[in-house]
């Protein structure tokens, strides 16, 4: 589809990142959302066919509610951030109308999974289906200028909060009475919720929730003396000498250090964007495959046997949030290390997950780069973390060059 043989180099100048923007720029608006525009979209029945194979057939027709969700948001933001096209403006309200029709339960939660009609399947314990359906509603409330997209979003936030305040208000994993134990995602999630919901409402919970969820993750999962952000720990960030406890999900580790560096970079607080790179390089250096290169699914701290069968994989989505984060943490500390690593990632990632046949990118790589699966898209994997990275480094690389010309501006 593309060439995809370019190197970056250990320094920016201006040729050198408007050859990597023009890259990413095609990546994105030339393979990656052509690709779901011309295959996902399902006009017969509303929202989006999600499970497509290696050329875009459908081989599943049950809908992912979080993956509707994304998908609705990812083309809101595109029509947002980049270029005011009907297409995309068109395909956000298809999904957001079936969201609203068919994602919710009676007692306001969402549904997990849907049949194509919308009939519901699944219901998870998890709120994550939730934060997706908030940023979604939100982010076409203003492509659309239908202001009561924006107040459904801030109601279903307002029951996600409530409801991450009351643990016990769910269904817990284990039996809290016997070992109480709490998830990074959980903090991660709703951190990243409350910065999209923040960029189109003033309410002040919007601060409280962001230290509130900033403070938890660094006082409880990130550990210096083990240099690792673990996935899961005790109540009041207690180490578990379990799998579970030991684990470190290097693509949430990643991503969860990005959230903490724009919330850092949005306070003013430079303390908390040295602690997010600090997360960063710990999570690139466990996770680095240094035999095969690439980031790892799963990683035990102490070396132990992971217990997830699929740790050795190489899968899409952390490669891709560890592009951007490292991106961000060069452009926030100019530390030559992180350009070193946003160098092998895009490496690694460029010349193993794009099929160049089809368009769009595998999702799983076995540990020595070869494709596993030929999927391009699933209940899992649909059109957001690729296209989401590839727009953030895109608006970064242009945040950057227009700050450039500024400076020289005003230096002459």
């Amino acid at each position: 589809m593309m060439d995809t043989g370019m190197s970056i180099d250990t320094g920016f100048n201006s040729e050198r990142m408007q050859e990597m923007e023009a890259l990413y720029s095609d990546a994105l608006l030339k393979d990656v959302v052509p690709f779901w525009l011309r295959f996902s979209l399902d006009h017969k029945h509303g929202g989006y066919l999600t499970c497509l194979d290696r050329e875009g057939d459908v081989y599943g027709t049950d809908k992912a509610m979080w993956l509707q969700c994304r998908e609705a948001w990812m083309f809101s933001r595109l029509y947002n951030a980049l270029e005011k096209r009907p297409e995309w403006l068109e395909a956000a309200h298809l999904g957001v109308e079936f969201i609203s029709r068919h994602g919710f339960d009676a007692d306001g939660r969402m549904f997990f999974l849907l049949t194509q009609e919308g009939e519901p399947l699944r219901k998870r314990r998890y709120l994550f289906t939730e934060c997706f359906g908030i940023i979604a509603f939100a982010e076409y409330a203003r492509a659309s200028g239908r202001e009561e997209y924006l107040h459904r979003a801030k109601e279903l936030y307002r029951l996600v909060v409530d409801l991450y305040r009351k643990p016990d208000a769910l269904e817990p994993k284990v039996f809290p009475e016997t070992r109480l134990m709490k998830s990074l995602a959980a903090p991660m999630m709703l951190l990243a919720t409350t910065q999209e919901l923040r960029a189109f409402d003033t309410d002040p919970l919007y601060g409280i929730i962001a230290g509130e969820t900033s403070r938890e993750i660094i006082r409880d999962f990130l550990k210096p003396d083990e240099k690792a952000m673990l996935e899961t720990v005790g109540p009041n960030g207690e180490r578990l000498d379990i799998p579970e406890g030991r684990c470190v999900n290097p693509g949430h580790a990643v991503e969860t250090a990005w959230f903490l560096m724009r919330e850092g970079m949005f306070q003013g607080d430079e303390m908390m964007v040295e602690t997010a790179c600090r997360g960063l390089s710990w999570s690139l250096e466990l996770g680095w495959d240094d035999d095969h290169g690439g980031l790892l699914a799963f990683v035990d701290i102490e070396g132990k046997p992971p217990e997830r069968l699929e740790w050795d994989m190489k899968l899409w989505w952390p490669h891709t949030e560890a592009l951007y984060a490292s991106l961000l943490a060069y452009h926030s500390t100019h530390e030559r290390r992180f350009l070193a690593w946003f160098e092998s990632i895009h490496s690694y990632a460029f010349a193993r997950f794009p099929d160049e046949e089809y368009g769009e990118w595998f999702g799983y790589l076995h540990r020595d780069g070869t494709t596993a699966n030929e999927l391009k898209g699933s209940t899992w994997k649909g059109m957001f973390h690729i296209p989401r990275a590839m727009l953030n480094i895109m608006l970064l690389l242009r945040e950057i060059m227009d700050r450039e010309d500024d400076d020289t501006i005003k230096e002459g």
